[in-house]
């Protein structure tokens, strides 16, 4: 995706950010240093847990997104995060899983004055069923 300015940005401005999938390892490695529960890091203790498998730490899926399409599309106009909310977890994401990330403006709020606008931004993501996996709104200020 080329670079974005916040200046084009309209309200229900749709982005598709493309499909990811995570092996054993990715959600291994990404476990161990950011979320070191054991159904993350051990695929045995993970056959026996609720899940049946080993699973993605709830952030991995976003935090793929968001520093591979996300940031360099948008990062250079980023002054700050303002907040993260109504991140759901609806459903696992297991190894070599399919998984499809789609992003909307949701509310944009200009100051021209101030020269920047606060963009809430909605990430949603899906398995190869179309069924939504996982979602989370960030509200960001950017530079205009």
């Amino acid at each position: 995706m080329e670079k974005l300015f916040a200046k084009d940005l309209s309200l229900h401005q749709a982005f598709d950010f493309g499909t990811v999938t995570l092996s054993e390892d990715d959600i291994i490695n990404y476990a161990k240093l950011n979320d070191p529960l054991e159904f993350h890091t051990n695929k045995e203790i993970a056959e026996q847990s609720i899940f049946k498998g080993l699973v993605s730490s709830g952030t991995h899926i976003f935090s793929r997104f968001y520093t591979s399409v996300w940031v360099p599309a948008l990062g250079h106009t980023v002054i700050c995060g303002l907040e993260i909310n109504s991140w759901k977890f609806l459903k696992p994401i297991y190894a070599d899983m399919p998984v499809h990330c789609k992003v909307m403006v949701k509310h944009l709020s200009r100051n021209e004055e101030k020269h920047h606008v606060v963009i809430t931004w909605n990430f949603e993501f899906f398995n190869k069923k179309k069924e939504m996996v996982q979602t989370a709104d960030i509200t960001v200020m950017h530079k205009l």
